[in-house]
């Protein structure tokens, strides 16, 4: 990554300010941090594997970052960062509202929200609330009911001056950024089509222990339970339909059309969710994409975007665009999962903080709606999604890690009904 050369002036300009030696410009809101310090203090909810990874590259990224808070609905799932940042005891919190007491921080100017993506919304909106700067892992919703938690949250941070920044890491990845560039200012011409794949083998799963509620069992075992992870297409997918609605300016979708279903992973550890979706996206003008994405050991791995044009042709894995405009990046390639993090804290040091919450937000509602209607074998307009799908995943505030909560059955096509459809044709008679 190209560094910023920081100098000693811009480190200490707030303790300049106190001593009268200088002007600080730019507005109050998140410039005012903890102290009347410059720096950027932070509080990481959700301590696994994503977390601890996020909470690195945010350290990582700028000069005067320092994690200061921990919170996690289990113990053990703190050491990793408690050890590795010398967090203290007393500023480690334990438990499904662990995340209040980080908030409750006065000191935290910056939180990180890694969390099951289920508990998202809610952890978001308290998070503005609270009046911090955020940087929240994708998925950032699994229902329509928190896609709108989650709009209203952005907006308030807005209005409030706080940044958020999510995890679509191509966003700040360089030769993404070049290659859209290009494909706004005409290079490819009109879009006709694209195409986007996340094809793998399995990931990780946790078999339930003796003693393990159905809860702690849930959250431990997440990617497997619609309502926690929100089904692959959302928890991973959504890297790919995001850059696909940033090649299309961020215009949505208008109409959806999905199919998919679980063949290969039929255990009672593999939850409730699919392992494999198809679905075509048609945007305005009658632009049809396809998207497929797929976790089958054994099968043909791709993750990449394909983008076609009146005059060529983008492919991400290549880095180019084929036809009438050429061009092949040729440029450094950063780690965007650190510059991601530089861009956040720049922007709130600079006091023109990023608000990426309605664009992943939008891209999270495509996966949503793939996932619907694939479960249903329904074909469905945006609109009507929004308007009138009745479904909320949105885990309750007296959740215990006790509670029992069965596994509802995996969604089978024909019998699945995508809630609010029925009582839609009752509507229309």
């Amino acid at each position: 990554m190209v560094k910023r050369t920081w100098t000693r002036r811009e480190l200490l300009r707030s303790s300049a300010v106190a001593a009268g030696t200088l002007m600080m410009s730019g507005a109050a809101g998140p410039l005012a941090f903890a102290a009347g310090s410059d720096a950027i203090r932070v509080g990481v909810i959700g301590c696994g594997g994503r977390g601890s990874g996020a909470a690195k590259n945010c350290a990582d990224s700028s000069p005067g970052v320092k994690i200061v808070a921990l919170a996690d609905a289990f113990g053990d799932r703190l050491q990793g960062l408690k050890k590795s940042f010398n967090v203290p005891d007393d500023r480690c919190f334990v438990g499904l509202d662990a995340y209040k007491k980080v908030l409750a921080l006065d000191d935290v100017n910056l939180v990180i929200l890694a969390t099951p993506p289920g508990f998202r919304p809610i952890h978001l909106a308290a998070a503005v609330k609270a009046g911090k700067n955020i940087f929240m892992e994708k998925p950032v919703c699994v229902c329509p009911a928190g896609y709108k938690v989650v709009i209203e949250a952005s907006e308030q941070a807005q209005q409030k001056g706080l940044a958020i920044v999510a995890g679509t890491q191509r966003r700040h990845q360089n030769d993404y950024v070049e290659a859209m560039k290009r494909i706004h200012d005409g290079a490819i011409g009109d879009i006709v089509s694209a195409q986007c794949y996340w094809n793998m083998g399995g990931l990780w799963v946790n078999k339930r222990q003796p003693g393990q509620s159905d809860i702690e069992w849930q959250i431990r075992n997440w990617l497997y339970f619609t309502w926690l992870s929100g089904d692959h297409i959302c928890e991973q997918h959504v890297h790919n339909l995001d850059v696909v609605n940033w090649a299309f300016k961020d215009e949505q979708p208008v109409e959806i059309h999905g199919l998919g279903g679980r063949q290969w992973r039929t255990g009672p550890e593999y939850g409730n969710i699919f392992d494999h979706f198809g679905v075509e996206f048609t945007y305005p003008n009658d632009v049809r994409t396809i998207s497929m994405c797929r976790q089958i050991e054994g099968t043909t791995d791709n993750v990449s975007e394909r983008v076609v044009g009146t005059k060529g042709v983008w492919r991400s894995e290549v880095s180019a665009i084929e036809g009438e405009n050429p061009w092949k990046y040729q440029g450094p390639n950063v780690d965007p999962y650190v510059q991601e993090h530089a861009d956040l804290i720049k922007s709130i040091r600079d006091g023109k903080p990023l608000n990426e919450g309605k664009r992943v937000a939008d891209s999270t509602l495509c996966a949503i709606m793939g996932r619907e209607s694939a479960y249903s074998r329904r074909q469905f307009k945006r609109a009507w999604f929004l308007s009138r799908c009745t479904l909320n995943l949105l885990p309750t505030d007296d959740l215990k890690i006790s509670d029992a909560k069965p596994v509802p059955p995996f969604a089978i096509p024909g019998q699945y009904e995508l809630p609010g459809w029925v009582q839609e044709q009752r509507r229309r008679g």
